[in-house]
């Protein structure tokens, strides 16, 4: 019963911050198409167009992460979990899941502390407080995590698992 409800809110959760990673990555996009339009037509571009294009792609990048991982798109090499017996294999895979947790937990929790020691500076660009673009990096640790929860403690796929 908990290993169906865990794969149903997998099947959710991941398609759902990829496609939200995939609205960030087209807006970021339009950001950079208007800043050459703007740069080469119109003869200037406004700095907010660079710096919203970089927040936009941290932001990209951490929604996927997890959804990424769990999914088993990351580059890993998985040689030593088929080469080893599987008791021991077992074991590696265990400890590699609770590494992830316990890396991911803990860079959302000191990611969250940073970005509210930040508050006090805006951006040069938009001019908003450096908090705002810089919570996407504990949000994008938190799914890392939610999503590594919901995966459990089991082999990663590989693509031979996906051929």
């Amino acid at each position: 019963m908990l290993t169906k409800l865990r794969y149903r809110l997998l099947a959710i959760s991941c398609p759902s911050t990829l496609t939200l990673a995939g609205a960030l990555l087209s807006l970021n996009v339009a950001a950079i198409l208007f800043g050459v339009f703007a740069r080469y037509i119109a003869g200037g571009a406004p700095i907010w167009t660079d710096e919203l294009s970089r927040f936009l792609i941290i932001g990209t990048v951490m929604l996927g992460a997890g959804a990424v991982w769990a999914e088993g798109g990351h580059m890993r090499v998985g040689l030593l979990e088929k080469l080893l017996p599987a008791p021991i294999a077992r074991v590696l895979v265990v400890y590699q899941w609770l590494l992830t947790l316990f890396v991911a937990l803990g860079a959302a929790w000191a990611s969250y502390r940073y970005a509210l020691s930040v508050n006090m500076f805006t951006t040069s660009g938009l001019g908003i407080s450096r908090t705002v673009p810089l919570m996407s990096l504990p949000l994008g640790f938190l799914l890392l995590a939610w999503h590594a929860l919901l995966y459990g403690p089991a082999p990663l796929k590989t693509i031979e698992d996906q051929l």
